[in-house]
């Protein structure tokens, strides 16, 4: 469909970037465009042996066609936006919108110095809290008035609006997951906005008309990083026997695991209108289901796993990350 929304369903982490990357080498949308909180979030994927992660740009980076654009509400570190523009040879394709506000080093020293922000929430230290609350209070400095990238400047709600009026493909992309919205998630534990479906089309300016499809991204397991309840959470020795031990993608910390959240997950469809789900770390679950590619060709046990998360949440399950690879992908549209 022309216009596809991608959220985060449990806490972020669900391997967004991985689904992102291979929608843009699979669909080769016109343009990839990026809600959601800024450089806080961290999508990793791997294509041909090699592994990429992006704080700023769209995870569709790779797809050398796609245009790559991030919304006004978005938060902007010029630093980071460069690099990734460099790492991605995407000066000419990559546009920020003139209202993304943007993150000065005073808003990461606060951020980082800030008892109750680092300490009891969590945060990533990367400024965003600050800059929101900045933005909040009319203070903040947007990219209009930044030098460093006057050459990337544009109007992306025009520009997103424009191509899906001439039925273009537009692959939308948002950040953290649902319980981390500053409004649905556990709060005080959030981040310093709304990430649905709904938050991610606000910061890039298109109507809930516009959109086709919300695809809802789960990992196989939950996990968090930071403070914040976590129902049935392992013991770290027992999330490190299962596999599930990881480490956040900005932070470096360690995330914290539990079980499948049935319960999180069906709230998770609701708020966020989604018609699709992707399951990512299949593979992690159930090792047998490693590279596999084809439905068919997957373990009962696992099998069971999927069909369990479609009869409990009444949508289908479209995509199954079964490995890191971006192909490593079973897909059932």
């Amino acid at each position: 469909m022309p216009c596809l929304v991608t959220v985060g369903g449990f806490f972020g982490d669900e391997g967004k970037g991985k689904i992102i990357a291979y929608l843009a080498k699979k669909d080769n949308p016109v343009i990839a465009v990026r809600g959601g909180v800024g450089p806080n979030a961290g999508h990793t994927f791997a294509f041909e042996g090699k592994e990429y992660k992006v704080r700023m740009l769209p995870s569709a980076a790779l797809n050398p066609s796609t245009r790559l654009l991030i919304g006004a509400g978005v938060l902007v570190n010029p630093q980071v936006l460069l690099k990734e523009i460099e790492m991605f040879k995407a000066d000419d394709r990559t546009y920020v919108d003139s209202q993304c506000g943007i993150i000065e080093q005073s808003h990461i020293d606060r951020d980082k110095n800030e008892d109750h922000l680092k300490g009891k929430i969590g945060t990533t230290g990367t400024g965003t809290g600050p800059a929101n609350a900045d933005r909040a209070l009319r203070t903040l400095k947007l990219a209009r008035d930044a030098p460093e990238l006057s050459l990337f400047i544009e109007d992306v709600s025009n520009s997103v609006n424009f191509a899906l009026e001439n039925k273009e493909r537009v692959l939308v992309e948002g950040t953290q997951g649902t319980y981390l919205s500053l409004y649905h998630g556990g709060y005080p534990f959030v981040t310093s906005k709304d990430v649905t479906a709904s938050g991610i089309c606000s910061d890039i300016g298109i109507g809930p008309k516009k959109v086709d499809d919300v695809l809802a991204v789960f990992k196989a397991y939950v996990t968090r990083v930071g403070g914040g309840p976590l129902t049935n959470e392992l013991s770290e020795e027992e999330a490190k026997r299962r596999g599930w031990m990881e480490f956040g993608s900005v932070t470096g910390r360690q995330r914290r695991a539990a079980p499948f959240d049935f319960e999180l997950a069906k709230k998770s469809i609701r708020v966020n209108s989604a018609t699709q789900i992707a399951v990512t770390k299949l593979d992690v679950m159930f090792p047998s289901c490693a590279g596999i590619r084809q439905y068919e060709k997957i373990p009962t046990d696992a099998k069971k796993f999927i069909e369990e998360i479609e009869g409990e949440l009444g949508v289908k399950v479209t995509l199954i990350g079964t490995g890191p690879d971006l192909d490593d992908i079973v897909d059932r549209r």
